[in-house]
């Protein structure tokens, strides 16, 4: 059953960095992302949507792509072995080499159990990957609850 994620977000430009972010031979760092807010709670399958809220930073705003088919937002219900791959739209523009900031909203729709009891519980890990390939940190959400 192939589920669908929306993202909003808002970004914010600017030359001078909020985050701490580590240059290691002229490079910068990986992106950070940090962990907002779940909502709702309680969500009954097939039915209610899931909003997922987290800000970004990233030194040189090389996040998200103006091609669709790239997925650089990894999403995994941990009741599952593997996670789901989302577009992420361009949060700075291509060729821009500044410092950016911001927060992304992403809404999962479809969410179902996965036995046969009335309610399961998971958390959800979000990993974001920019243009050059490095891996933000890993965060996980709060516990959620799915019921029929």
């Amino acid at each position: 059953m192939k589920k669908w994620i929306y993202i909003t977000g808002l970004a914010v430009m600017s030359m001078t960095a909020c985050t701490e972010v580590t240059v290691i031979d002229g490079t910068p760092g990986p992106p950070v992302i940090e962990y907002v807010d779940i909502q709702p709670r309680v969500v009954t399958e097939f039915k209610d949507s899931i909003l997922i809220t987290f800000k970004y930073a990233d030194p040189d705003g090389d996040l998200g792509h103006e091609n669709p088919d790239i997925q650089h937002l990894s999403i995994h219900d941990l009741r599952l072995k593997k996670a789901d791959k989302q577009h992420v739209s361009l949060l700075a523009p291509m060729d821009a080499n500044i410092d950016i900031e911001g927060q992304l909203t992403v809404k999962l729709k479809n969410t179902f159990l996965l036995g046969s009891s009335d309610k399961e519980v998971t958390t959800y890990e979000l990993i974001l990957t920019d243009r050059a390939g490095n891996t933000s940190n890993r965060i996980l959400t709060d516990e959620i609850s799915i019921i029929r």
